[in-house]
């Protein structure tokens, strides 16, 4: 008997660099079920977030769309049904789908029950907007708009839901589809539960060179939370894994560990997130499909963004790319039968907000991640040149550096054929916020509310 369609289980966490990871090389976190996982997946060594926020960054993973092309370009505005979605795809695939825990796309509200006209396609739903008090999170059940609450640390009680999921579809005849989207590692970083928080203690950690010593003691305070954030959820992973396992469906089944941005958690003298370094762009991507790539894991360093992701799971599950997306679909380059698709990913600040706005710092840019460099520049000119190879923690910028002005003339090139092939102008921030008709505040940020 032919197999069905492969299973689709997409895990997500929001804020998760890929350094804290064992196998992303970081010396403080535990994350065994992960680095198992890692051993075991295509493990994307060159995962990139574009734009390195939440809402752009989930929009773009729904659509296959750039921000400028879905118009999600900041946070807390909603995201219309232009694009094909991700669950609108595979359910014309003969896929269930479902999705539990956070959304963030539907900008009515961050506490608001969203109908089903605003779900992008997913049946199954337990979800609330955002929230990141995850000792007492709410969300909404399928239709009801009755405002529920998780139980205790709220990855947990949405991991079990997602466990009872998959057992309940595991021998069903049509395939599934399913999302679930965790709030940590996502500051507040003291409420893990406190058996995690006991894992780690500040004065141990080893911090990355680029911290400054001014921002030393409160980077060990907010990492040492952080890890038990990430240790929490890896343990969430393993629960998934053994599920799936029992289920008896693992090898006909895609296991997706990603992360929507990263933290720059005080390297560079930064926090948060929408900057162009390595903290805040580069982010964990596994894919373990047995039936496909078999059980031995491999490294895939070609450079991947986050619109890729839609078309090269539909690709992976043998389904029709819809026309609206506009990311690469990797399928053939996975499959050993090309090379890269690309080799450079888009990284990008449309419109900065939150905190990066500009009376923080923040500009808008545009800039490309290779393998090899990161290069960005601001409307006013270049701005950042790194060389990840010889300076993985980017203590040096080498922009406009004469010996180097042959380089960044051929980065500055590919950047612009780059932005000329997605149409994307690379306007002022303003300009896109009149264009899509978003009111913001005197900072710049859309107002939401709670």
């Amino acid at each position: 008997m032919t197999p069905k369609h492969p299973n689709v289980v997409f895990v997500f966490a929001d804020q998760w660099r890929y350094q804290a990871t064992g196998f992303g090389g970081d010396p403080n976190v535990q994350t065994p079920h992960l680095d198992t996982l890692a051993k075991q997946s295509l493990n994307f060594a060159n995962a990139i977030s574009g734009c390195p926020v939440c809402s752009p960054a989930r929009a773009s993973l729904l659509t296959g769309r750039y921000p400028h092309q879905h118009g999600i370009f900041v946070n807390d505005v909603c995201l219309s049904n232009d694009a094909v979605s991700l669950a609108q795809a595979f359910k014309v695939g003969g896929y269930n789908t479902g999705y539990i825990g956070k959304w963030h796309v539907d900008g009515h509200g961050r506490s608001n029950y969203i109908p089903p006209e605003r779900r992008q396609g997913f049946e199954h739903w337990m979800v609330l907007e955002c929230t990141h008090n995850y000792p007492d999170s709410a969300y909404y059940s399928g239709n009801d708009d009755t405002k529920l609450t998780w139980p205790e640390y709220d990855a947990i009680p949405q991991t079990r839901e997602a466990q009872k999921y998959i057992s309940d579809q595991a021998n069903a005849d049509d395939p599934f589809l399913l999302v679930l989207s965790w709030g940590p590692p996502h500051n507040p970083y003291e409420t893990a539960p406190e058996r995690y928080r006991a894992m780690y203690d500040p004065a141990a950690i080893s911090l990355h060179p680029n911290v400054p010593p001014e921002k030393e003691a409160v980077a060990r305070e907010e990492l040492a939370g952080y890890y038990a954030h990430c240790t929490a959820l890896d343990d969430l992973v393993g629960d998934l894994l053994s599920t799936i396992d029992e289920a008896g469906i693992a090898d006909n089944t895609i296991f997706i560990f990603w992360s929507d941005h990263g933290d720059m958690l005080h390297s560079q003298g930064e926090y948060r997130k929408q900057r162009p370094w390595e903290e805040s762009i580069h982010v964990p991507l596994l894919i373990r499909y047995p039936r496909r790539f078999g059980q031995e894991g491999q490294v895939i360093d070609g450079p991947i963004n986050t619109p890729d992701l839609l078309p090269t799971l539909l690709g992976l599950a043998d389904l029709p790319v819809p026309d609206t997306a506009a990311g690469t679909d990797y399928t053939s380059y996975l499959d050993g039968q090309t090379s890269a698709p690309a080799n450079a990913a888009l990284i990008a600040c449309y419109h900065p907000f939150g905190e990066y706005e500009r009376r923080h710092g923040g500009r808008e840019y545009r800039g490309l991640r290779t393998l090899t460099h990161t290069y960005a520049r601001r409307l006013d000119g270049p701005w950042v040149l790194y060389d990840n190879v010889n300076d993985p923690y980017q203590q040096k910028n080498l922009v406009n550096q004469p010996e180097l002005a042959q380089l960044q003339a051929e980065l500055d090139q590919a950047l612009d054929a780059k932005l000329a092939e997605l149409n994307d102008e690379f306007l002022h921030g303003d300009e896109y916020i009149k264009r899509w008709g978003y009111m913001t505040d005197e900072g710049g940020t859309v107002p939401y509310v709670w």
